[in-house]
């Protein structure tokens, strides 16, 4: 594989862009359960460079994040992967330094099974990614000093009506609005679908009756997207490369660096529109499955945006209830402006791992009313699909395939608070920016632990952890699905367990690129070493 630069073009406009052998997204990289890989990358950049395989498990020294894993590539330099292949499934690969990623160095990775338990006639890969003109390191510059400047859908409404003065003032002292569902917007981004734009019509083709397998990847550097295909359901049997018990749906919310593999039947002689419509509903992507090339469906109108209900600012009970709530604290009865530190979409006093108090948490007595009060979320469709009247995918529908591995009950439980100020743009775990030189989450090798994750913002994080597949907890004991990235809802919290076999140091982070660059990043990292490498 080669890293270099190559114009990219789409919407009639060039721009700039990081690729892997000349191509956005990279080449498909396909591989078979068992194999050996060795594969050469050089860097033709004039910056280091690496490349990430990402949900692939496999010795540290080769999961490629410079300063953790590996030193990184050179510039004009090669590294050799070399590594065992463990595993089948829908994954994908990027770049770990800079910001690299966003403009365009992310590919997918296809790995055939031994043997498969999922019946297809024909299969698409779908590489889901958003795509600026601006360069991601003007992005973060702008998102620093104006957190609300790429978002371009700010507006005085709560509960579907006017704001009250009262709830202004609220929503004020948060440093933020309702519309704040995502950093960046259609307004910047445009949403591409195997690298091509809306207008570009990417098409995969089908024999009518055909089992269609369609491996979706969210690659994106910040935009959670939502997906579903007009008149033709979904059943989902895989996700993060995981075969799960299949679960027939109409749409699904697909976080940053989650993998979904599901299967349709188009039975008609027609064409069928894939559209991937941001959380925020700011813009969509758009493909086609059709029989023929030539053939197109209606490409549907962008829905009503959501707004953040009191259930993502942690507060439960009805909008009403959660509107006087934030009268009565805006009145005067809880002021959250006063504090330099306050942690932007609500905060909350608890403790961290060292069982000190985050320093970014807002303490301010008297804003009990509007604190959060994460609650579990695992069930819940995402931001703007609660009123949607048809079925979508939550987690509680995942149901591994086969039994979990490993049968022992944790033996301890790790809580891990996701921390945030949108007004500065700082985000972290527990309080504390990587850059401030945190203490690694250390995990003795082959020990289980639960992590509990509390959302504590008011954003949708995609968390993911390097090197591990963990047992997301979610009602179907001895078969929860195994991931390696989750979405942590605003005001929620999800528990996993975890099986420490890989040792080593691993980078954990949230996949919204923006958050991991201005500090949602730690290492875990699991000893004793074993055998010297």
């Amino acid at each position: 594989l080669s890293i270099g630069e190559t114009p990219f073009t789409v919407g009639g406009r060039t721009g700039h862009a990081v690729t892997v052998n000349g191509t956005l997204p990279a080449p498909l990289i396909r591989l078979r359960e068992g194999q050996n890989l060795r594969i050469a990358v050089t860097n033709h950049l004039d910056v280091d460079s690496s490349i990430h395989w990402h949900g692939i498990l496999l010795p540290f020294q080769m999961d490629g994040v410079p300063g953790i894993s590996f030193p990184g590539i050179r510039p004009h330099q090669t590294f050799t992967y070399e590594f065992p292949i463990r595993q089948a499934g829908t994954y994908w690969y990027h770049s770990h330094s800079g910001l690299q990623e966003a403009m365009g160095h992310y590919g997918p990775i296809v790995i055939d099974p031994a043997h498969d338990p999922v019946a297809y006639d024909r299969e698409h890969v779908i590489v889901l990614s958003d795509w600026s003109f601006m360069h991601p390191h003007q992005i973060m510059h702008r998102l620093k000093h104006s957190p609300d400047f790429l978002n371009r859908q700010q507006y005085a409404l709560f509960a579907g009506r006017a704001m009250t003065a009262g709830q202004h003032a609220m929503w004020g002292g948060m440093r933020m609005m309702p519309s704040d569902i995502a950093d960046v917007t259609g307004a910047t981004y445009t949403y591409l679908i195997n690298g091509h734009g809306p207008d570009e019509n990417w098409t995969g083709l089908f024999e009518p009756g055909e089992r269609v397998r369609l491996r979706i990847i969210n690659a994106s550097a910040m935009s959670i997207m939502n997906i579903r295909i007009p008149g033709l359901p979904m059943t989902v049997v895989n996700a993060d490369g995981e075969n799960v018990r299949p679960v027939t749906v109409d749409e699904f919310q697909i976080g940053v660096a989650e993998t979904y593999d599901v299967i349709v039947t188009p039975n008609a002689d027609r064409a069928y529109t894939i559209v991937s419509e941001s959380i925020d509903r700011s813009g969509l992507g758009r493909a086609t499955l059709a029989p023929r090339a030539d053939m197109q469906a209606d490409v549907p109108p962008l829905r009503e945006r959501p707004t953040l209900t009191m259930r993502d600012m942690g507060m439960a009970g009805t909008a009403q209830g959660g509107a006087a709530a934030m009268d009565h604290a805006a009145m005067g009865h809880g002021d959250m402006s006063n504090s330099d530190s306050a942690m932007d979409h609500g905060s909350m006093d608890h403790s961290m791992r060292d069982g000190s108090v985050a320093p970014e948490v807002d303490l301010t007595p008297g804003v009990d009313m509007i604190s959060p009060m994460p609650m579990d979320r695992t069930g819940d469709r995402g931001l703007g699909l609660d009123t949607v009247p048809h079925r979508v995918l939550v987690y509680t529908d995942l149901v591994a395939l086969e039994r979990n591995p490993d049968p022992r009950p944790p033996s301890r439980e790790l809580e891990i608070h996701l921390t945030g100020n949108m007004e500065r743009y700082m985000w972290s775990f527990d309080g504390r920016r990587f850059s401030e030189q945190v203490e690694p989450i250390r995990f003795a090798r082959d020990e289980r632990v639960r992590v509990k994750l509390v959302n504590n913002t008011m954003m949708t994080h995609p968390i993911h952890l390097h090197g591990f597949f963990f047992e997301l907890i979610n009602g179907h004991d001895g078969h929860h699905p195994r991931k390696h990235t989750v979405n942590v809802l605003p005001g929620g919290f999800v528990h996993f367990d975890l099986t420490a076999d890989a040792p080593g140091d691993w980078a954990f982070h949230c996949h919204l690129m923006m958050h991991m660059h201005a500090g949602m990043f730690n290492v875990v990292t699991v000893r004793p070493m074993g055998d010297p490498v």
